[in-house]
């Protein structure tokens, strides 16, 4: 969503809600306040292991399995690895950003993000419990083609 919907959506929200009465927009105002500091732990914890991936990780070691000269062994790390590492999509983007800065590819990272948003097997317990296996296989199998 764009800056410019969300200026004009969030007065016509408040509005609404103080028309309606029973205090809906104080309570409105205070659930955004605090869902705006819901992600603030992730998003320094994945701060930290960035700086420890910058240390740890040396830059030729990065670019052998995600520079532009790892083909698709780039490919296929950057697919894994998004698909195993834990935690929300929203504290993969500094991740990314340490990476990309560190040397990796634009093409591994994509399949980085790729992997994260498909392929994620942290959900597939979940996936199963509420969807069914059936439709989790047809779900995890499909997105392997892509």
């Amino acid at each position: 969503m764009d800056t410019e919907t969300l200026i004009m959506l969030a007065p016509a929200l408040l509005v609404a809600g103080y028309l309606s009465g029973g205090g809906l927009w104080a309570s409105g105002l205070q659930a955004g306040a605090t869902s705006r500091w819901r992600p603030l732990p992730v998003l320094l914890i994945s701060f930290a292991v960035i700086g420890s991936m910058q240390v740890v990780l040396p830059g030729e070691q990065l670019m052998r399995w995600l520079g532009s000269e790892a083909g698709l062994r780039g490919i296929a790390t950057g697919c894994l690895v998004g698909a195993l590492v834990a935690g929300p999509p929203y504290a993969m983007y500094p991740v990314v950003a340490s990476l990309y800065h560190g040397g990796a590819s634009i093409r591994a990272l994509v399949d980085l993000m790729i992997g994260k948003a498909l392929w994620d097997v942290h959900h597939l317990p979940s996936d199963i419990a509420v969807l069914g296996l059936r439709i989790t296989l047809v779900r995890s199998v499909s997105s392997l083609l892509v």
